[in-house]
């Protein structure tokens, strides 16, 4: 299998001397959702921003094998003065994409994250939830071989963020992209994903890859087993041990 994204002994370091990441390697291919855990400050946000190309790493290699990348960032980054519609089509306009076609890819876009009938919705107009879905949709828009996810779900309230998680894990169901998610919440990482990249306190390395055995897609109540809190225990210990 061709993996979609590999990072080979990377390092980062600033030109202040911090040292954000050290010798960390990793692997997503298609198919796999791979969250990455850690502590504050640990660089996680540094690694997908070397995985997107956003930086530069001081030392070992990024490769990358997609033919389209997808970022969705803390925040949704939508523009204001754009409908949901024409927020999603951002993309495609870019790329030169025909206008009936790239309104047509945005509508069914819109669809899949359950925003149909808020297409002429401005953003101050949707909740933080619904703002996050354009978001998510501009990204799936593009139908991409990599989507990078750097905490988009932190600054929501915890039902929408639930809510959001298994609308994130339906989609992944269905168009198995290579995904790479950041995250503080170790329950959210284990719901979300095949496997669970642990992190270590700063300067940042790899101290536990965990598989997650469950298939796709999840329901919400996979949440209260008995093995799915075994899990998020056994992340948590190996995130405590490391910190």
């Amino acid at each position: 299998m061709t993996r979609t994204l590999v990072l080979d002994d990377v390092t980062k370091a600033f030109p202040t001397g911090t040292v954000a990441l050290e010798e960390v390697s990793l692997s997503v291919s298609a198919g796999e959702f791979v969250s990455v855990v850690g502590p504050s400050g640990c660089g996680k946000s540094t690694l997908l921003r070397l995985a997107s190309g956003l930086d530069e790493v001081s030392g070992g290699d990024v490769e990358v094998n997609a033919t389209s990348t997808s970022y969705v960032f803390q925040e949704p980054t939508l523009l204001e003065w754009r409908s949901a519609l024409r927020n999603v089509e951002l993309v495609g306009e870019l790329r030169g994409v025909p206008k009936l076609e790239r309104r047509r890819r945005a509508r069914e876009a819109l669809d899949l994250v359950g925003l149909s009938g808020f297409e002429k919705q401005h953003p101050r107009q949707l909740s933080g939830g619904m703002r996050m879905r354009v978001s998510i949709a501009r990204a799936l828009v593009a139908e991409p071989d990599l989507a990078l996810f750097d905490e988009p779900f932190g600054a929501l309230d915890e039902i929408t963020r639930l809510r959001m998680q298994t609308e994130l894990q339906s989609l992944f169901a269905l168009k198995s992209f290579a995904g790479l998610f950041i995250t503080h919440s170790v329950s959210e990482a284990v719901y979300l994903s095949t496997r669970v990249v642990v992190m270590s306190g700063r300067p940042g390395r790899v101290v536990a890859d965990i598989p997650v055995p469950w298939g796709y897609p999840r329901t919400p109540e996979l949440r209260y087993e008995p093995e799915f809190g075994a899990l998020v225990g056994e992340v948590s210990a190996a995130l405590g041990e490391h910190s």
